[in-house]
């Protein structure tokens, strides 16, 4: 379930959109007027255990 009114407000408040123009936008258009898309990908499981191998945790010292 979506959280309409907050969303309606992010598009009014940060988008500078009319309700009517809010209305009438795909989600994915929403998420452009608020500059949320094309953020960088969730760490992978794969990714975190190269990191793990590479910067190992350090025992005593």
């Amino acid at each position: 379930m979506f959280d309409w009114a907050a969303l309606l407000r992010a598009g009014v408040t940060r988008g500078g959109l009319r309700p009517w123009e809010f209305w009438r936008l795909t989600p994915f258009e929403l998420l452009v007027v608020l500059g949320l898309e094309g953020g960088p990908a969730p760490l992978s499981r794969a990714r975190l255990e190269e990191l793990a191998a590479a910067f190992p945790d350090e025992r005593g010292g």
